[in-house]
């Protein structure tokens, strides 16, 4: 079984307080954060990461206020979710899905498994999660390493997932299945 790691906007400005569109609480998750991407390039586990990035006048700030613009500090990744081998995939909505490059990557990997996390719940995760569950994969959320901006959305969202065929699992969970030889092509992952 192929394993993807799916890093989620896990930049600046939606994970620490001074960030332009700071998701309340996020910086709690930052060392999980660290601790999955730690782990995949230990163990030579693709991420593929999104970017969200807008330009100075996105017409997405009519509902948002400016963040991630290209070229500032808050559009970068916070330090420890960055490797070598990681693939970055910009965004300019809320919904991955309308990248054409990540369809392309996408079919590049072909995974038979993507393990998602980063910001927000309720937005960009959830559209990320969902999108993956189209791909004939299995898709996990790992409940410890995401945050949303309205807290009280997220297990509507996250038990909506389940009920389309996602997966909830935490870090060590994640670890965990990946050290027993699930995930790593080995032998099928049981649910």
């Amino acid at each position: 079984m192929k394993t993807v790691f799916f890093d989620v906007d896990t930049q600046l400005d939606f994970l620490f307080p001074a960030g332009a569109l700071y998701v309340p609480g996020a910086e709690k998750i930052a060392p999980v954060l660290a601790e999955l991407t730690r782990f995949a390039a230990e163990n030579e586990i693709q991420i593929v990461s999104t970017l969200d990035s807008h330009t100075e006048d996105d017409p997405e700030f009519k509902i948002w206020r400016p963040h991630c613009v290209i070229g500032t500090q808050g559009h970068q990744k916070y330090s420890q979710t960055i490797t070598g081998k990681q693939i970055l995939v910009a965004k300019h909505t809320i919904d991955v899905f309308e990248s054409e490059r990540l369809q392309e990557v996408i079919d590049d990997l072909r995974a038979d498994r993507y393990v998602v996390y980063g910001l927000a719940t309720d937005y960009c995760v959830r559209t990320a999660a969902f999108g993956l569950l189209k791909h004939q994969a299995r898709v996990e959320v790992v409940t410890d390493a995401i945050k949303g901006i309205n807290s009280g959305e997220t297990d509507a969202i996250l038990r909506n997932f389940e009920e389309n065929g996602g997966f909830l699992t935490t870090k060590q969970g994640v670890f965990t299945a990946y050290k027993k030889g699930a995930g790593d092509g080995k032998k099928p992952l049981e649910d």
